[in-house]
């Protein structure tokens, strides 16, 4: 039985072999692709300048406060990132073929650097406050480049990240993906379903019937395309939504705990700890003094 995303189309403007896409106005996040579980053969490399959101690449789920940089390999499957942007706040989407410039192109050795870097940008990459400071000005300047300079920019621009340190693996589990559509529905409502009710109960029967299995065919499904059980999916929701939470709001912790969809306060700590490593009180007061990425 395969899981899959569903293919994205991508189509870079005549006489383009990179497409460059950027959003300066909050926009629905839930419609088109965005809002979709995908994937796409293109390389993709996202820069958001000032805006929040969910990151869900592979089995990584998080969440983002202010800006992120992130550069996805080939056919990662993931849904759109940004959940709104914030004053001045914008994305740019910057897309492109691995063989953009030939099948040998990154074969050579003035390429080894980017090469390595597309090799690690299949488990998908976020780079940190310090390459994000610098390059995200210039990926965002790419927009007014076309033909042979927007190529030279991209290599520049590629050949800058691949020698940064300043980056964190998401999808580094292991768990690998398909390529062939088949059941990408199934998927797509199984998250989309999940995003819109986790601060509610959620029976393992309700959710198989959502997508016409029987519990123990369900189980087996979300174990193959994720890697997890459904609790731990829903629990990692919770935990993410804590976090936006703990972030934005002055709620207590207690107060968050039930907002997120827990009814214990002692299972809500437990599961806290065991997704983010941390407390909900210490993570709390780290936020307040590092600048989010």
């Amino acid at each position: 039985m395969n899981i899959k995303p569903a293919l994205e189309k991508v189509t870079p403007g005549f006489g383009s072999s990179i497409l460059v896409k950027h959003h300066k106005e909050d926009f629905d996040s839930k419609s088109g692709h965005a809002g979709k579980w995908h994937f796409h053969p293109e390389i993709e490399l996202v820069y958001v300048n000032k805006g929040q959101g969910k990151r869900h690449i592979g089995n990584h789920l998080s969440y983002f406060y202010n800006s992120q940089l992130i550069l996805l390999g080939s056919n990662l499957p993931h849904y759109g990132f940004t959940d709104r942007l914030t004053k001045a706040g914008s994305e740019t989407i910057i897309q492109f073929m691995p063989n953009f410039l030939g099948e040998d192109f990154f074969e050579k050795p003035e390429m080894a650097t980017i090469k390595l870097l597309l090799q690690r940008a299949k488990k998908g990459i976020l780079f940190k406050p310090e390459t994000k400071k610098v390059l995200g000005p210039k990926i965002e300047k790419l927009i007014e480049y076309d033909g042979f300079y927007r190529v030279v920019k991209l290599l520049e621009i590629l050949h800058e990240l691949g020698h940064s340190k300043d980056y964190t693996l998401l999808n580094v589990d292991g768990v690998v993906f398909e390529t062939e559509p088949k059941d990408s529905d199934k998927l797509n409502i199984i998250f989309k379903y999940i995003n819109n009710h986790f601060t509610e109960p959620i029976t393992l029967e309700e959710i198989a019937d959502k997508v016409s299995m029987t519990e123990p065919a369900f189980c087996r499904f979300l174990k193959k395309a994720t890697g997890k059980t459904f609790t731990n999916l829903v629990n990692e929701y919770r935990v993410v939504h804590a976090t936006k939470l703990l972030n934005e709001s002055q709620l207590s912790i207690t107060d968050i705990c039930f907002e997120s969809g827990f009814n214990n306060f002692s299972h809500f700590n437990k599961q806290f700890n065991k997704i983010t490593g941390k407390t909900a009180s210490s993570y709390r007061a780290e936020i307040k003094h590092v600048i989010q990425y």
